[in-house]
């Protein structure tokens, strides 16, 4: 099952859906960071190629992290 969350991205609300295993991961890189998520997700988010949709860019960068 997949869980969606929403985040305000270059002055736009955006919703992206990862199953709960990829959100404890980023969640958990967040907090070791002092970031909240939604920063987390600003920075992955800046960094992603625009030919690489959000929630793919998460997930390669929770596996990558962990």
């Amino acid at each position: 099952m997949l869980e969606k969350r929403s985040f305000s991205l270059s002055g736009h609300r955006t919703s992206v859906a990862l199953e709960p295993d990829f959100w404890e991961v980023l969640c958990s890189i967040a907090q070791e960071e002092g970031l909240v998520l939604s920063a987390l997700v600003t920075r992955i988010d800046a960094s992603r190629i625009q030919a690489q949709p959000l929630a793919s860019a998460l997930r390669v960068f929770a596996l990558k992290a962990k």
